[in-house]
């Protein structure tokens, strides 16, 4: 008999990495596929094992900051749930979570100052409407962490930067403190632990659902998909930093002339190899474990 190609479970959901499962009106299967996005658009090459290492990731911090916020699993396992021939499929990528209703936000911590921050910095001395103190250099650490929403846009269209204001006006004054709040407290204590295993955490990227009035957290935490890392050996501000996550694809289109539109161009095999060689790395480096 051979392996199937696809799971019998309904698809409710295909997002830039997670294909979401219906298992029954309470559970969801999440599947963290191979795919690549940069600048929200999904890229043709996967990066080969990235779904598993990603999910491995994830588990690791759901696990470790369970004390800090609730988060959607479940307590069931994959097995359960999936097919037995179907299992080859979902191994290692898959978890089953609960399905909540999505805050229609992200909730963005940056504890340094990079990327599109660094940018609005130069030209306003802002990062989405907070002012900062003048004088600051490239990938410099804040005197404290900043929280930093953005708007959740569908597949293919680009978040945008929001301002606490606007945040409080989309989700409600109450709800908006306290994401805020929590995912400072999340940012804060994995920080704290990353700086243990020579790891910084510049900024992060938390998506959280509600249930009962209580906020959870879903999704996935702390990838290199969602944060960006660097090491702390070689951290030096005023310049660009050495990372373990998608920023070194980033930096490469960057280089291209592309307008950041689908479809988004082909990336060399030597870059897809190193950037699955940083993946894995920031895995190891994370939890002391091989994967």
């Amino acid at each position: 008999m051979s392996t199937p190609t696809t799971l019998s479970l309904k698809k409710i959901y295909s997002g830039k990495v997670r294909d979401l499962y219906e298992i029954d009106d309470k559970r969801m299967l999440m599947v963290a596929t191979d795919r690549l996005s940069a600048f929200d658009v999904i890229l043709e090459q996967p990066i080969p094992e990235k779904g598993k290492i990603l999910t491995a990731i994830s588990n690791f911090w759901f696990d470790k900051l369970a004390g800090v916020v609730p988060n959607h699993f479940t307590g069931d396992k994959v097995e359960d749930v999936v097919a037995a021939a179907e299992l080859p499929l979902v191994e290692g990528r898959a978890v089953v979570a609960k399905r909540l209703k999505p805050v229609a936000v992200e909730a963005i911590v940056r504890g340094y100052i990079v990327g599109s921050g660094w940018k609005e910095y130069q030209k306003s001395g802002t990062v989405c409407g907070i002012a900062l103190p003048a004088g600051l250099k490239e990938a410099a650490k804040l005197p404290q962490p900043i929280f930093t929403p953005s708007t959740k846009a569908a597949v293919g269209d680009h978040d945008e930067n929001i301002s606490f204001e606007q945040c409080e006006a989309i989700i409600g004054a109450e709800l908006a403190a306290k994401v805020r709040d929590t995912a400072i407290a999340l940012y804060s204590a994995a920080v704290e632990y990353a700086a243990t295993r020579g790891i910084i955490i510049a900024d992060t990227k938390f998506e959280f659902g509600e249930l009962d009035g209580e906020l959870i957290l879903i999704d996935e935490v702390l990838t290199p998909d969602s944060s960006r890392f660097w090491p702390l050996d070689e951290y030096e501000p005023g310049r660009g930093q050495f990372s373990f996550d998608k920023q070194y694809v980033r930096d490469y289109l960057e280089t291209l002339d592309w307008d950041k539109t689908p479809p988004g161009p082909a990336l060399p095999a030597d870059l897809v190899e190193r950037s699955q060689a940083r993946y894995l790395e920031a895995y190891e480096r994370l939890t002391g474990q091989a994967l």
